[in-house]
Order: structure tokens, then sequence, then C-alpha cells
């Protein structure tokens, strides 16, 4: 740990990067996967499993947690950390995504954005500016400009008006966010699936001299390739010294070759999200247990695996809990799913030291190549 915010690359194997970013709270050793804790709770786990399975840092939302507990209530109970007893680096994305695709009527100007909360229709305006207060009430670690962030496919003109928009946001955010020793601001890298924005917004970023460097509005349904390419449009105007991170990825696929690409930081709700929902990650590749094969079967769903819910319960009761709606079927799989995330991070990261990622992929892919065990 140190008083300041720091980030060192301690090897490299191609444009993969392993490293590690240090803070007063503790160290995120990358490449790092971040689950997410939107309202202040990773769904369906205990932050003590959480942190057991090697996760260094979590996320937060600010605009679920400005509509509820609000972020003036969490500073007065000391703080997101003290309130949910994780003491170690929280990163809070602006909320900008979700005013975006949640909120009600909204509208949108240079100043901000004004919206409806999806919650009790309550109007509430979000400036940069207020964006930045807000993260900084929560006392989170690593806090994220408020961006606009574009569904696509959307027009040209449209995706350009939303970057330069970011980029102007970015600067106010900077200032607005001044100087905290120990955290951070990052920057979001807009321009939809048009290379030539991607570069403008990623080099205009640079030059704002922050931090870190997020990639956003990608995972937003358009094909992986369009995704992959506005990556390796967008790296190489990153600064080599400072972590990158793509926001809201995504399936172990996509984070393994964008770790290829230079790729450090990772979010996604899918792994918590598909657990709730019956969806087992697992080295043999994605396991449903809904299916019917499942409901005698008294295999775990991976004998190998270091997490009980893998190894200790049997297909046949894990069925058994998802066909029933049992509570306890989603906990154990998002358990599972949790744990195979952060055993890809750190399998990543041992591969990059040895200088074998490559062949790690391939490893890996071919595991999911071959599918799950035969049906009984």
């Amino acid at each position: 740990m140190t008083q300041t915010f720091q980030f060192k690359l301690l090897a490299t194997d191609g444009k993969a990067r392993r490293g590690a970013v240090s803070m007063p709270r503790g160290t995120i050793r990358t490449p790092a996967f971040m689950p997410v804790g939107t309202a202040g709770t990773v769904k369906a786990m205990y932050l003590d499993q959480v942190r057991d399975l090697g996760a260094d840092i979590i996320l937060g939302n600010t605009y679920h947690l400005m509509l509820r507990p609000g972020p003036e209530r969490v500073a007065r109970l000391g703080g997101l950390h003290e309130l949910i007893r994780w003491p170690w680096p929280i990163l809070t994305d602006s909320g900008g995504f979700q005013v975006m695709s949640l909120a009600g009527l909204r509208k949108l100007d240079e100043k901000g954005v004004t919206f409806k909360s999806h919650i009790d229709g309550v109007l509430h305006h979000m400036s940069p500016e207020r964006s930045i207060e807000i993260q900084g009430l929560l006392d989170s670690d690593i806090q994220m400009q408020l961006d606009e962030c574009v569904a696509l496919p959307a027009a040209p003109k449209e995706i350009e008006r939303a970057m330069e928009m970011s980029l102007r946001w970015a600067e106010r955010c900077k200032v607005a966010f001044g100087d905290q020793p120990g955290k951070a601001m990052f920057g979001i890298v807009q321009g939809g699936d048009i290379a030539p924005l991607r570069e403008r917004s990623a080099a205009a970023l640079a030059g704002l001299d922050l931090k870190g460097y997020a990639i956003g509005g990608l995972a937003v349904g358009e094909p992986q390739a369009v995704m992959l390419d506005m990556i390796d449009a967008t790296v190489p105007h990153l600064p080599q010294q400072k972590p990158r991170y793509l926001m809201g990825v995504g399936t172990p696929d996509d984070m393994l070759k964008s770790i290829a690409r230079g790729i450090d930081m990772f979010d996604c709700v899918m792994p918590t999200r598909a657990g709730r929902h019956g969806l087992a990650f697992t080295r043999h590749g994605r396991i449903n247990l809904r299916n019917a094969r499942h409901a005698e079967d008294m295999r775990p769903l991976d004998a190998e695996s270091n997490c009980p819910a893998a190894r200790d319960y049997s297909r046949a009761y894990l069925h058994h809990l998802v066909r029933a709606n049992e509570s306890l079927g989603g906990m154990l799989l998002t358990w599972n799913n949790l744990s195979y995330y952060q055993d890809l991070m750190a399998g990543s990261r041992k591969a990059i030291e040895d200088g074998r990622f490559t062949e790690f992929t391939a490893e890996t892919a071919d595991g999911w190549a071959r599918g799950d065990l035969a049906p009984l």
C-alpha cells in the first residue's frame, strides 16, 4: 500500500500487461476484474466471500447510490467503505450510463443532465461537478468523469457530438476533482464505433494527464469484432504508464481478447446476473442449470475447482434450487461465477509473468470448446 495513487507495470507479454495499482486502501493486481456492487452490495454475495475469491476492488454506482440511500447520508455514516464493511478500494462510475438507460424523461445539455428517477419519478440534475461531488461524498477511491454514452447504432454526427461533450465534461470533472491525495479520477474515451473519433477522444484525454483512462460506450450490443477494433484504435493513444479500464466488459472470452490488446481492468454484471438466472461459467464453458439433463446428476459443476459452490454441491441440487426459484441457487451460482472470473484474472497475471499468455488463452479456449461433461 502507498499514500499516493501509483501504477506500476511489472511484466508484459506482447501487448498484455501485468501491473499493480497502489492506493492507501490497498493494491489492485492487474489484469483485474471488479465485481459490481451497484447499490453497495455485490448481489447474492457476502463481501467477505468476494474478498476471499481474490477481488482487490469492487464497483459502486453513483446513479443508484445518489437515489438511495443518498450521498449525503452515506457521508454522514462514514462513507461507503464504512457502511458496507469493505475497507479496500472502491471505484464508482459516474452515473451517466444509468441516466441514459434507466432514468425517465431526461434533458441533456452543456450543463449536465436533468432526469426523473426510475424509482419515484423525482426530478434530479447531475452536472459533471455534481457527479464528482457525489463520488467524493461516497469516499470512493477511483472516481469516473461524467460522460454521455450513446447507444449504438447511431448517426456519426450524434456520436461525434456526444464524444466532444464528454471531453468538455472531462475537463470540468478534473477541475472539480482537484487534488485528492491517494485517490484518482479516470477519463472515459467515447466515440462509438468510429475509430477516428476514438483516437481523437483518447488523445485529448491523454493531454489532461489524468491518473487513469477508461474506454466506455462498448459492450452495448455491438459485435465483438467491433469492440476489439475500437480497443485496437484507442489503446495506442493512451499513456503506457497509466491503467486502462474497459467498462462493462464482459464475457471471459471478451476479457482475454481485451487483455491481449493491453487492457488492465474490467467490470461487468454478467457473472452475478447470470448466476441469479441459473447460468454457470466454468472451465468447461457455460452451463445452464435449468436444463433437465442435470436433474439427476450428482456430479459437481467442477470437481477440480477451489470454489465450494462448484466443487461440493451436485448439479442435481443446483438444478432443483434454480427450478424452484430458491435464493440459495442464485447465491451458489454467483459464488461459482465470481470465483471463475477471479481465477481467470489470476491465471492471466501468472501467464503474463511467465511469458505464455497466448498459450494460456489457447488452453482456456480449448477447454470451453470441448464443452461440458457428457450427460449421464
